[in-house]
């Protein structure tokens, strides 16, 4: 790709047209979800489950932590390999298993699911292929509606995967003040080229490695934006939570150490500015991605009226630099080599 096609990637456009997907799933799936929390609320769960990979793992990550901090049912990310190579006799009669997925056709997946179903849990899928297989094995299936994603790496079915699990939990807690949010994120996210994070280039264009930090809610935009760096930029990127990275990953740090730093509004911001700041004195090369009101950030992150939403703002403005970045490297960030856009496990 030449450079003046840098802004036409199929990557960077999906990321840009995410409004739209969020806006579709809004239009059409509101009122399914709004019976599934109902269906959750009559189920009363002292758990639950969440089933997916890859992106979609992230997104359930996001689903687990909202879920436990505004439900305060613990959630578990269920290894797969549990049903699919030895078919545990999980207790999950009367609990429930959501499973996240672009395609709905992974085997390990459908095997999982029909096998949680079996068992009496109660099944939700939320997928970007309403005709995929997993509509039937699970009770209720959630269109994304991010629409067809050419570029093999999941951006706006990223992005809708995190709104979808938002306004589950928003009726399922009855939070009007989240789902306002929710209801204003398609006119924010339009916005996304006004947070320019093209400052994050330079740094990275000849970097071979890279941490990225965040903690709670951002942890899982941190898990996303390490695994794009790797598929579409080269760079060997780890996501470590800022409550880890002291517990042996910063012996890795030495001078000039990239490190990419996610620290939205909320609670755990002063102490992910008060890492990026130590992360200096230790010699690295620190990129601060914070809200606006932090007047030592490098790049900017959106605000919302529920900071639980913020982390879709950042990971969308890093999606944009990303698919950039690639370009700058010389590589086509819709084509990472050895990758395609179905992955198929068992």
């Amino acid at each position: 790709m030449s450079k003046g096609n840098e802004l036409n990637s199929l990557m960077y456009q999906e990321a840009k047209s995410a409004a739209q997907a969020v806006t579709k799933q809004q239009q059409n799936s509101d009122d399914l979800l709004k019976g599934i929390a109902q269906r959750l609320i009559a189920l009363s769960p002292s758990c639950g489950l969440t089933v997916a990979r890859g992106s979609s793992d992230h997104a359930a990550n996001y689903f687990a932590y909202l879920t436990m901090q505004r439900m305060g049912i613990p959630m578990v990310s269920l290894p797969m390999s549990l049903q699919t190579m030895y078919q545990a006799p999980l207790k999950v009669k009367g609990q429930f298993a959501v499973a996240l997925s672009q395609s709905g056709k992974s085997h390990d997946l459908l095997q999982t699911m029909q096998q949680l179903r079996d068992l009496g849990a109660y099944t939700v899928g939320m997928v970007n292929d309403v005709t995929a297989p997993l509509g039937k094995v699970v009770h209720d299936l959630v269109a994304l509606d991010a629409g067809l994603e050419r570029s093999v790496a999941a951006t706006k079915s990223y992005i809708a995967s995190l709104t979808a699990a938002a306004r589950l939990v928003a009726h399922w807690s009855s939070d009007s003040n989240l789902l306002t949010g929710l209801n204003e994120l398609p006119e924010q996210l339009k916005m996304g080229e006004c947070y320019d994070w093209s400052a994050a280039i330079p740094v990275l264009q000849n970097a071979e490695r890279i941490m990225i930090v965040g903690r709670g809610l951002g942890f899982s935009i941190a898990l996303e934006a390490a695994l794009k760096l790797k598929e579409t930029c080269g760079i060997q990127a780890e996501a470590f939570s800022a409550a880890e990275i002291k517990h042996g990953p910063m012996a890795l740090v030495e001078q000039g150490y990239p490190l990419l730093v996610f620290a939205p509004k909320g609670q755990a911001q002063e102490g992910l500015l008060a890492l990026a700041t130590e992360m200096q004195g230790r010699g690295a090369n620190v990129i601060l991605a914070a809200s606006s009101d932090v007047a030592q950030r490098h790049l900017t992150i959106g605000t919302t009226c529920d900071e639980a939403l913020d982390p879709i703002l950042a990971i969308q403005a890093f999606y944009l630099m990303a698919a950039r970045l690639a370009e700058a490297k010389g590589l086509n960030p819709d084509e990472p080599r050895h990758l395609s856009k179905v992955t198929v496990t068992v």
